[in-house]
């Protein structure tokens, strides 16, 4: 299996969060993980940044935890990172945001991270 780079776009240091569950998987599994959350230092050890601007990494992949009014915030930014794709985990979709993705070349899938991880098709 081919490892990725991840972002995490609404990371949580909440342990009974579906971001904080798909952190811990990711890493799990052997991919890189890039946490974003403006307001958390530290989640179990790996660094979180406070804006996807951040990153100097090369992204595979954005998947995000967080309602489609909080990431629309982030568009732009996630736009400029040129993932190869972007994971609308539920309750995160949004088709406006989505063809703004499809529109500049990036994937954007829904579906659930933790179940795409599972089930080996991440």
């Amino acid at each position: 299996m081919e490892t990725k780079n991840v972002v995490i776009l609404g990371a949580s240091d909440k342990s009974d969060r579906y971001s904080f569950k798909a952190l811990k998987m990711l890493i799990e599994k052997g991919h890189s993980v890039f946490p974003v959350n403006p307001t958390i230092e530290s989640i179990n050890g790996v660094t979180v940044y406070k804006s996807i601007l951040d990153i100097d990494q090369k992204i595979h992949t954005v998947t995000i935890y967080m309602r489609p009014q909080r990431w629309s915030m982030y568009l732009q930014e996630i736009i400029r990172l040129k993932p190869v794709r972007v994971i609308c985990n539920p309750g995160t979709e949004s088709s406006e945001l989505e063809k703004e993705l499809s529109d500049n070349g990036i994937e954007c899938i829904e579906a659930c991270t933790l179940v795409l991880l599972r089930s080996n098709r991440f």
